[in-house]
């Protein structure tokens, strides 16, 4: 619950020293209005325009990665708008996929219900090739091309100190434990190709070498339908790096 109040001053000093004090006891300055009265005196309106319950809910969306103040009002706004069946729904399926959704236990990717994901539970998978991928939704990209076979495994992040995410922090464990249970012939790495995905695949192929397993890593370079005059010389130097003969 929050508590809403607004206060009036004689002076913009006074007025200062109100929000500063107000401050101090945690509160928030939504809004300041300045005006003279028919006395002469200057006074000051904090005002909040939300309701409690669209602020919290304005305050709830704007949490969400991408979303700014005035994408989270929209949202709210469209929330409110909606009948009263979808907004139930639509958190009954917020709910329903938080409570549902797990990870697979072999791979740590996304999954639904007991036991191993629908890739891992394939008979049809080379379980030989491990295709490392940083997100769930790399998993979804790598599926799209329709040319992987083998299976997955899913890091949930990449090390990034300036983030304070260490090796611990991620799925790396039972990476290496899956590798050396043996069976296990070549690890994929496909993290990001930039700083912090190369210095995962670093890590990870030290880790892994002493299984006497092939480390590779994904080829970059030049992307299908570009021109070369538009390439960056990072991006060149990669294709270079990675030609190959045909």
């Amino acid at each position: 619950m929050k508590s809403y109040a607004v206060r009036t001053a004689k002076t913009p000093e006074d007025a200062e020293a109100q929000m500063n004090e107000m401050a101090r006891e945690g509160w928030t300055v939504k809004a300041v209005t300045f005006w003279e009265t028919a006395m002469g005196l200057l006074e000051v309106s904090v005002m909040q325009y939300f309701p409690p319950a669209l602020e919290n809910l304005v305050e709830h969306f704007a949490k969400l990665p991408g979303i700014g103040l005035k994408s989270a009002q929209r949202l709210a706004f469209h929330v409110l708008s909606l009948p009263e069946e979808e907004a139930s729904a639509f958190a009954q399926a917020i709910l329903e996929a938080k409570k549902v959704i797990h990870c697979c236990p072999v791979c740590q990717n996304l999954t639904e219900g007991e036991g191993p994901c629908a890739i891992c539970a394939s008979q049809k998978r080379d379980r030989s090739t491990v295709c490392v991928v940083a997100d769930p939704k790399d998993v979804v990209a790598m599926e799209r091309s329709r040319e992987y076979g083998g299976v997955y495994h899913v890091l949930h992040g990449v090390i990034s100190p300036m983030n304070r995410v260490g090796p611990d922090d991620l799925h790396i464990r039972s990476l290496v434990e899956r590798v050396a249970a043996g069976g296990v012939a070549e690890v994929i790495m496909a993290t990001n190709p930039d700083t912090e995905g190369e210095a995962t695949a670093m890590y990870l192929s030290r880790l892994l070498k002493p299984f006497q397993v092939k480390v590779t890593r994904l080829a970059y370079g030049i992307p299908v339908g570009s021109h070369l005059e538009y390439a960056d010389d990072a991006t060149l130097m990669r294709a270079l790096e990675g030609r190959r003969e045909i």
